[in-house]
């Protein structure tokens, strides 16, 4: 009896990661990787994104949004190995309290390096950094193998933008890749703690308000 004819397997059509193809995924890898600026989906508002070892990318986003170079920076990773050549070692207590909270939307601000370039940490000796659950971002951060720079997308003092149509009219075309996808669902961006002393530096914003 002749044997059966194993037909070919075929990759599922589904996305790799929710709610994006792999193509605008790869696609926005790879400006950010030459040194461009995206807008992409986060938590629960669009942000805006680059290469944070690239000076010339990160003052350009902070010039787009006339945000000063003082405040320092948020980055969003996709597990804890991509921050530890920016943080300064952490307590076993401090890590344990900081990763009972990722992956997931709360943004931890904790010492870093010395080394850090001050277009990242601003006029700080901490820096602010998230293990995010949103597909989106970690798929970006795998993808680039590093953290990504992670700051709403809008001018300084104004309302964040919450979908690429809002982005466009904020930044026209000022900007080299919009991301298109789902927010994450929180509907307002990430809470801020202090690592040192838990304190809640920001409270999570609701999305009629406007950040910095």
């Amino acid at each position: 009896m002749p044997s059966p004819v194993k037909s070919r397997s075929r990759r599922p059509a589904q996305p790799p990661y929710e709610g994006i193809r792999r193509w605008p995924l790869h696609e926005a890898a790879r400006v950010i990787k030459s040194g461009g600026i995206i807008a992409y989906p986060t938590e629960g508002i669009y942000g805006l994104g680059c290469d944070p070892r690239n000076g010339d990318a990160v003052y350009r986003l902070l010039h787009l949004k006339h945000r000063s170079v003082r405040q320092g920076l948020i980055l969003a990773a996709s597990d804890f190995q991509q921050l530890e050549s920016y943080l300064a070692p952490l307590s076993r207590e401090l890590k344990g309290r900081v990763m009972h909270t990722w992956p997931g939307p709360v943004t931890w601000v904790l010492p870093c390096r010395k080394d850090i370039p001050v277009w990242i940490r601003g006029e700080h000796h901490s820096l602010a950094v998230r293990i995010s659950a949103h597909p989106v971002i970690t798929g970006l951060c795998r993808e680039i193998s590093h953290p990504l720079i992670s700051t709403s997308a809008n001018i300084s003092g104004q309302s964040p933008a919450y979908n690429p149509l809002a982005v466009r009219r904020i930044f026209r075309d000022r900007l080299d890749y919009i991301l298109h996808g789902p927010l994450g669902g929180t509907g307002q961006a990430t809470e801020i703690r202090d690592g040192c002393t838990g304190k809640i530096l920001r409270a999570a914003k609701a999305r009629s308000s406007t950040l910095k």
